[in-house]
């Protein structure tokens, strides 16, 4: 009989806590959230035989370059030009007529070889040689309003000259909101160039230019610029106490 009891009160037991089991699991299972806060938020809606879903964030692993793999490529300036006439000076090819490179004309005159005779109307300016001829250069004049026309003679000659702009036209280009340095070192980013042949006690020169593209044109404040190159050529030509005619 006491057996019977205690089988019986087992058996209750075994079911009561199945029972029990199966009640844990009616009930919605907890919340889970992810740990990455970037990905979504989730809820474990089924019964027991679906296991809690944890979000991880994905690992990203750089890939190495290849020893072959592209690679941007950046190309290296292209090699500057230099003067045949003189290596030391660069070349700086613009957009020039012509006509305005250096060649030999016929040209007929009263004046002696070695004159520099400057034609500003035309752009021109010519080296007097022997025999009708002579040495022509493309070059850049005066602007209106800076005009001028006279004899004078080569005062001095000076290779990368350094650069002092007349206090009236630091004046005039600070009025335009251009502001001029007191002074410039010479080199290849003075205005003046590679060469200068200065001209009597003026303000005036004969000088190379930074900007070759301006040569046949009316741009300078009255002095006569011409190519490196050209000035460069012309200036192993003139000796100082030449003669000098602008027309």
């Amino acid at each position: 009989m006491m057996k019977s009891v205690l089988l019986a009160a087992a058996l209750l037991g075994v079911f009561s806590t199945a029972a029990l089991g199966d009640d844990r699991y009616v009930s919605r299972p907890p919340v889970v959230l992810s740990p990455d806060l970037a990905a979504p938020w989730i809820m474990q809606l089924s019964g027991g035989n679906v296991r809690p879903v944890v979000y991880q964030r994905p690992v990203i692993v750089q890939q190495q370059r290849g020893l072959f793999a592209p690679r941007a490529v950046r190309r290296a300036p292209a090699a500057q030009q230099v003067s045949a006439i003189n290596p030391g000076v660069p070349v700086i090819r613009g957009q020039i007529e012509p006509q305005f490179l250096p060649q030999i004309v016929d040209y007929q005159t009263k004046e002696a070889p070695g004159t520099i005779v400057i034609d500003t109307n035309n752009r021109f300016l010519y080296l007097v040689m022997a025999n009708g001829k002579a040495r022509r250069y493309g070059v850049g004049v005066g602007k209106p309003g800076f005009e001028w026309a006279g004899v004078h003679k080569v005062t001095r000659k000076s290779e990368w000259p350094d650069w002092t702009p007349p206090s009236e036209m630091i004046s005039r280009e600070a009025a335009k909101g251009h502001y001029l340095p007191a002074r410039m070192d010479g080199g290849p980013e003075n205005p003046l160039g590679a060469r200068a042949m200065y001209l009597g006690s003026t303000l005036y020169r004969i000088h190379g230019t930074n900007a070759p593209w301006t040569i046949g044109s009316a741009v300078s404040s009255g002095c006569i610029r011409l190519r490196n190159e050209d000035v460069v050529d012309l200036y192993e030509r003139v000796k100082v106490g030449t003669r000098v005619i602008v027309i």
